[in-house]
């Protein structure tokens, strides 16, 4: 039985199909070779158990197409800063390059059927007969990464179609969201800032400005920790205290306890869905649109308004 390291090591027998791919050799081994043939790059590290149970369904699908597709596995440990380029940011990532560019990706390890049909697929891709780069794919499972929780790999998926779309709205703004739920305000707050016009005028944008205000709202209800438990405890004593419960979400929301500030709007609704002009649901209504339809949260929680709203 072949050891880990042996079963990742190239086969000799077929030369130039499948390689160890680096940093330096990054442009003659995938740019210039995806100019005649589709050419897949697999970032793996020892460590990753996926990677391993990856790269032999990956191995096996390639040398069964002789030569029509090639494979380049590259260590992100010992090729960082390509890894880093090409935005890397959980493995295995994979990214199929044709002439020259990214036409497809995607993260985490998929059944063997799927890599074969994917391999398969790519096989009949030449400059005669060139196939689109699969993005509605690509967004469709950064989505899917999203409803489960899997910020890393969204941010992904999302990184990899803005190499093959740049201004590609769907993907901008769902990285910007990605990494607001993941509590990395720098990089969101980079990108929103250095948003391209293209982006800031699809309809999409509109829920990241949302977000941002929200953003700043919280920040400015951030209370910190004892006047947080100073408002639970009112709440506890007081429980028709819409008010105070209402500044207690808030607080919560602030802090990143997005699940308990939704429990605690929730509840003024269920108490008292009139109060302040609606504020509850309005301010449930604005966190929904700021953390986006998929996500779990909001989901779960619409699915708890309307039973709420139309006991």
């Amino acid at each position: 039985m072949q050891s880990p390291a042996q079963s990742l090591a190239p086969n000799p027998q077929i030369p130039n199909v499948i390689k160890d791919g680096t940093t330096e050799s990054f442009m003659t081994d995938v740019i210039e070779a995806s100019q005649e043939r589709p050419v897949i790059v697999d970032f793996w590290a020892e460590w990753c158990g996926p990677c391993k149970q990856l790269i032999p369904s990956l191995e096996k699908a390639v040398k069964a197409q002789n030569g029509k597709v090639h494979l380049v596995k590259v260590n992100v440990d010992q090729n960082r800063e390509l890894a880093a380029g090409l935005r890397v940011q959980s493995i295995p990532a994979v990214f199929v390059f044709f002439q020259g560019q990214p036409i497809d990706a995607f993260v985490g390890a998929l059944p063997d059927s799927e890599i074969k049909k994917m391999v398969d697929s790519l096989a009949n891709v030449n400059a005669k007969n060139p196939e689109g780069a699969n993005v509605a794919s690509m967004l469709k499972q950064a989505e899917g990464f999203v409803a489960e929780g899997k910020l890393d790999h969204a941010q992904a998926l999302y990184s990899a179609v803005l190499e093959i779309e740049g201004e590609n709205a769907t993907a901008y703004t769902g990285l910007i969201k990605a990494f607001l739920a993941a509590d990395n305000a720098e990089e969101a707050t980079y990108l929103y800032e250095n948003a391209p016009d293209a982006v800031k005028a699809d309809k999409a944008w509109a829920s990241v400005q949302t977000a941002f205000e929200l953003k700043e709202k919280m920040a400015k209800s951030a209370l910190g920790a004892d006047a947080t438990r100073g408002l639970k405890a009112k709440v506890d004593a007081e429980p028709t205290n819409h008010q105070a419960r209402f500044d207690y979400a808030l607080a919560l929301f602030a802090e990143g306890n997005r699940e308990n500030a939704i429990d605690e709007l929730l509840e003024i609704i269920k108490r008292d869905r009139k109060w302040n002009e609606e504020a509850a649901r309005k301010e449930l209504v604005t966190i929904f649109e700021a953390l986006g339809p998929m996500d779990p949260l909001v989901i779960a929680a619409r699915k708890r308004m309307s039973s709420i709203l139309f006991a």
